[in-house]
This record gives structure tokens, C-alpha cells and sequence, in this order.
């Protein structure tokens, strides 16, 4: 996993969403996002900087998997993504194959809708 390496992704954060996550962080209370994509920009951003958010515009080549350390968000509402995908890796890395996969098996067992436009999940 370490030698994989996913598309470029173009990002901007304004000077006002930096302050304002980079007070909340500092402040305690959770944070939440939503969808991998806004995360693995704001967890880039942060890993260009010692862990703070900086305004700017750039190109983000994250890779977020088991074993990442976050530093920005404590949680996420996303897709139900498709086995064996990058987006799966995250929200495992997030949240921990012991907790998603059961929750996986429970939205099969019920027929919950996959993927893009499918349900979602809140993680924490």
C-alpha cells in the first residue's frame, strides 16, 4: 500500500475555512466532515503544515489508509463504498475494519444502496 499512489485531486481552502477549523480544532469539540474527498483535502493540507490548516490552492496526492494518523476531523459522513476501494480504506482507517465491516454486513443484509447517490453512514 505504501508504493500505491492514487490521481491528483485540485484543492482550495480560503483563509476564512482555515481559521475557522483551525479554531474549532484548537477549541475541542468534534469535528465533522462530510465525504472522503473534503477529508483527505483538509488531512493533505494539514500534513504539509505540522497538523494546521494554511489557505491555499494546490494539488492533493493523499493516500489514507489503515495505519494513518489523523490530525484534522473526528467525523465523517459518507457513501457506503464499494469493497475493495480506496474510499473503503479510508473509512476503515478512520474508524477501524472491526467497526465498519459489521456495519457493511448489516447494510447488505438490509439492502442499503452502495456508492455514489447510495445511503450513508455517520463515523466516529
Amino acid at each position: 500500500m505504501e508504493e500505491n499512489r492514487l490521481h491528483t485531486e485540485r484543492y482550495e481552502v480560503s483563509a476564512e475555512a482555515a481559521e475557522k477549523i483551525n479554531r474549532a480544532k484548537a477549541a475541542g469539540p468534534p469535528r465533522g466532515c462530510c465525504g472522503n474527498n473534503d477529508r483527505a483535502t483538509l488531512e493533505f493540507v494539514a500534513s504539509q503544515s505540522a497538523g494546521k490548516l494554511k489557505a491555499g490552492a494546490g494539488e492533493a496526492d493523499i493516500f489514507i489508509y489503515p495505519g494513518f494518523r489523523f490530525q484534522v476531523i473526528d467525523a465523517l459522513l459518507t457513501n457506503f463504498h464499494l469493497p475493495e476501494s480506496t474510499l473503503l480504506m479510508l473509512v476503515c482507517a478512520f474508524a477501524g475494519r472491526e467497526k465498519v465491516l459489521p456495519a457493511y454486513e448489516h447494510a447488505i443484509g438490509e439492502g442499503y444502496r452502495f456508492f455514489s447517490y447510495g445511503d450513508c453512514m455517520f463515523v466516529e
